[in-house]
């Protein structure tokens, strides 16, 4: 017997999510299955819109005033900058007091480990204080065991970059790590439970601990800006601590993967699919689909099949949203001869010459930083002759071709845009 639901999401990373949480906002049967773990813990946890345009030209300030100008197919021009508009309204809903910077259409310039600014439209709020449009001189602290991030050169990348602020960076020992292969959670967990931590002077709580080291380099600084590693459950009261020890404001630099801020937005994600009923399953690869519908109707799925420990299961939904990632995420996949969609085999445009897909500058643009799925304004994915693959099969994310999100500055928002649109078409024909 196949399982039966309305709407079936397949893919876990923010498309995935967005799509079964606008979903189930039409009050539809949803369930989300993904194989592998989200590729949210390795993202920064900032909510970028559009940051350059397609053509390299940025920092952008009103990624709105933008949009409108982007080329046909990019996944924003299929959607229209009011679908963005609710997408990002349902995003704060969801993160509430989580994320800052819904109070502007403007992009806020986020300061990152290695020294550079990133326009984004909502941020984490333990970045708050950090951004760089505040003229407060910062300290940067970065920990001997932690060499992902050079406190001092990130520091001299700012001043560089031309930020309006006095930055300085140092580098000290992390209180109770002595090894450089710990894993960001341990810090984290140092924090979030204050452990006792064996310092110079005695035994002391790890928040305490921190603050003392750091006390005695600040050289009248009124901001401090620490990797993010400052707690994962506890993390405002980790900052809110370390902010009354040190006597500064306390903020956190967004670094690379595995990230805090990452899994958090994760949590915070998978806490909201809980709340708004949808089931989910992980580790069950979408192995196989079957079609249905009378001849000459337009083709659509009847079900999927999932591989579940070894077991072929068939899912069966009235709706699909295909959100499974790009190239990085396998979503979109290469091989010598052809680029595919691997669940549907759905089209992917491409040259026939396989020396066409780069070209050899490196900081050029890059054809196969574009390839992904062509859809329709719906969503559906297109097929050679532009006609829809599949009638109730929708396309969401990174899986979309038609931009350079690296390039742009625009992964996040698109996966949230289409996300929305994608489930919230799919609620609405699966409400039917």
């Amino acid at each position: 017997m196949a399982i039966e639901d309305d709407v079936l999401v397949i893919g876990g990373g923010l498309a995935g999510a967005t799509a079964a949480l606008a979903a189930a906002e039409q009050d539809v049967r949803v369930r989300l299955v993904t194989y592998k773990q989200s590729t949210l813990r390795h993202a920064s946890g900032l909510i970028d819109i559009l940051g350059y345009t397609p053509e390299g030209e940025g920092p952008i300030v009103d990624p709105y005033e933008t949009l409108e100008d982007l080329p046909e197919g990019h996944p924003y021009e299929r959607v229209g900058s009011e679908a963005v508009r609710e997408a990002l309204a349902f995003f704060d809903e969801i993160a509430g007091d989580a994320y800052a910077g819904s109070h502007t259409d403007a992009n806020a310039l986020v300061p990152t480990h290695g020294g550079t600014v990133k326009p984004t439209a909502r941020y984490p709020v333990s970045t708050a204080d950090g951004l760089a449009s505040d003229v407060r001189d910062t300290l940067l602290v970065g920990f001997e065991t932690l060499t992902d991030f050079e406190a001092p050169l990130a520091a001299e990348h700012l001043a560089a970059a031309g930020a309006p602020f006095a930055a300085r960076g140092v580098t000290v020992s992390f209180p109770g790590i002595v090894r450089d292969d710990a894993k960001v959670t341990r810090y984290a967990h140092l924090l979030d439970h204050d452990e006792t931590v064996t310092t110079g002077d005695g035994e002391t709580g790890a928040r305490e601990a921190l603050a003392t080291t750091v006390r005695e380099h600040l050289e009248g600084e009124t901001r401090v800006g620490f990797p993010a590693i400052l707690g994962d459950e506890h993390a405002d009261e980790v900052r809110a601590d370390l902010a009354d020890a040190l006597g500064v404001d306390v903020f956190e630099v967004p670094m690379g993967p595995p990230s805090l801020p990452g899994m958090r937005l994760e949590d915070l994600l998978y806490d909201a699919l809980e709340d708004a009923g949808v089931r989910t399953a992980s580790g069950v690869p979408v192995i196989g689909y079957e079609t249905g519908g009378e001849s000459g109707e337009e083709a659509r799925i009847d079900h999927v099949v999932v591989d579940r420990h070894g077991a072929e299961i068939p899912y069966r939904a009235d709706q699909y949203v295909l959100a499974t990632g790009g190239l990085v995420g396998k979503g979109v996949r290469s091989e010598r001869e052809r680029v595919f969609e691997p669940i549907f085999e759905c089209h992917v445009p491409h040259a026939e010459e396989r020396y066409d897909w780069f070209v050899d500058d490196v900081f050029g643009a890059q054809p196969y930083a574009r390839f992904g799925l062509p859809a329709d304004r719906e969503l559906r994915p297109l097929d050679a002759n532009d006609e829809p693959e599949f009638s109730n099969l929708r396309a969401a994310g990174a899986v979309l071709g038609g931009y350079d999100f690296a390039a742009e500055k625009s992964g996040a928002g698109v996966s949230l845009a289409t996300g929305y649109v994608a489930g919230t078409r799919a609620g609405e024909e699966g409400d039917k």
